[in-house]
């Protein structure tokens, strides 16, 4: 269904907003003229970015389902709806299949996973009452494309994310919903995910370690601020897919060409 898509006056949530991508969302919606929600698990920095940006910051457990509904709740009774969120809050240690427990799988699937899973349940419907548009933003991630090693459970979550977005998209487009999808799949982005342990629940031995990609020169790195202006770009054009870096184009079109070789000929059928 055709909408016209107007940013001021509306508010935008963002979860993970406290620094990185997240932070890079706030900035451009705010930019555009939205009021904006930040959400973050990590209190000190969600009240330094809060007071920073000028917006509102709710403390939130993207893993717990209660505390993401109750952040939907807060949007609301401060600025009446909600036009856009931002299921955006991740994790991303390093470790070996072989190494990994399954607190380990679970913690990274609850956050990166279950984190959109709960954002989607709670700001839907939220979403659905706008008389003229609405837009959830899932942040995917380009590594299921191109897909490193000692990283499986951030790809399978964010493998799952892309599905997810795609499934919600076609249901929505069914429906003649005037809500989007888009899904990111950013590539290196300045962010605080190389410290993402910090955040992990319990002291259970881990088979996980934070890793500083930037340290290792190996990647381009961007901007935050880069990202969120082009999600804001997204929206607005109703862009199921959103990718940052354009260098792995040739390589995830090569395992593009691996699958579609992998497809077995059509079977000829009887008088054809």
């Amino acid at each position: 269904m055709t909408r016209t898509v107007h940013f001021p006056g509306t508010t935008a949530v963002v979860t993970g907003g406290a620094s990185g991508i997240g932070r890079g969302l706030a900035r451009a919606f705010l930019d555009a003229g939205a009021h904006v929600v930040i959400a973050d698990v990590d209190a000190d920095a969600l009240a330094a970015t809060a007071r920073e940006l000028g917006v509102l910051g709710v403390r939130t457990d993207v893993t717990d389902p209660d505390s993401v509904a109750a952040l939907a709740d807060r949007a609301v009774a401060e600025y009446g709806e909600v036009h856009v969120v931002c299921n955006n809050a991740g994790v991303g240690p390093f470790g070996s299949v072989a190494r990994l427990s399954l607190d380990d799988w679970r913690w990274v699937l609850d956050v990166n996973l279950y984190g959109v899973v709960h954002g989607i349940q709670a700001f839907l419907p939220v979403l659905e009452r706008n008389p003229d548009w609405g837009h959830v933003v899932n942040t995917s991630s380009l590594s299921v494309l191109v897909t490193p090693p000692d990283v499986a459970p951030y790809v399978a979550s964010k493998a799952a994310v892309l599905g997810l977005s795609e499934v919600l998209a076609a249901e929505l487009a069914a429906a003649g919903s005037r809500v989007g999808v888009t899904a990111l799949l950013p590539g290196a982005v300045h962010s605080n995910i190389k410290n993402s342990l910090r955040t992990r629940p319990g002291t259970a031995a881990t088979g996980l370690a934070d890793v500083d990609l930037a340290a290792t020169g190996r990647l381009r790195f961007i901007e935050p601020e880069e990202v969120g202006a082009s999600v804001v770009e997204a929206v607005r054009a109703n862009e199921l897919y959103l990718v940052t870096h354009g260098e792995f184009r040739d390589r995830a079109a090569e395992r593009a060409a691996r699958l579609e070789a992998a497809f077995p000929p059509v079977p000829v059928r009887a008088g054809d």
